[in-house]
């Protein structure tokens, strides 16, 4: 009886044990779903299995004048100029550099159809996103507000 209960007892302590480390992986403070400055549009940050960032357009708040979805009419690759903004990849390789540092990306732009080396640092429920050619200093840096 005392064995049965000793066993019992170190079996249930094992899975609180490991479902208490489940419940600590907690998603890295990047990622979930980020408004851009204007509010125009929100991106959804997520970790692959490269354990890089990305960040994917989900939601757009103004269509084409026709109604119809906004596409990536200014992609230097003529053969992606039909493709829709929702659901294009965006933020791209970004690797995780300190607490709330994420560098070595790139970031696209398809207002230009152009892509920038890219750093990201959160700060609370800001995220900087800063594009650059070169180095970090010369870019141009934005502030998206967590949407989630």
């Amino acid at each position: 009886m005392l064995r049965t209960f000793s066993f019992r007892v170190l079996l249930l302590s094992l899975l609180l044990a490991t479902v208490g480390k489940i419940a600590y992986a907690q998603a890295d403070p990047i990622e979930g779903r980020w408004f851009n400055e204007e509010k125009s549009a929100k991106v959804h940050i997520y970790k692959a299995k490269d354990n890089k960032f990305y960040g994917k357009v989900e939601w757009l708040k103004v269509p084409n004048r026709d109604g119809k979805p906004k596409i990536d009419g200014r992609n230097p690759d003529a053969s992606k100029r039909n493709q829709p903004i929702v659901g294009l990849v965006i933020l791209k390789n970004f690797k995780k550099s300190g607490d709330n540092t994420y560098e070595d990306g790139t970031v696209y732009d398809p207002k230009n159809g152009k892509n920038y080396s890219c750093k990201m640092t959160r700060d609370g429920n800001k995220l900087e996103v800063r594009g650059y050619v070169g180095i970090s200093m010369i870019g141009r840096s934005t502030t998206w507000i967590k949407a989630d």
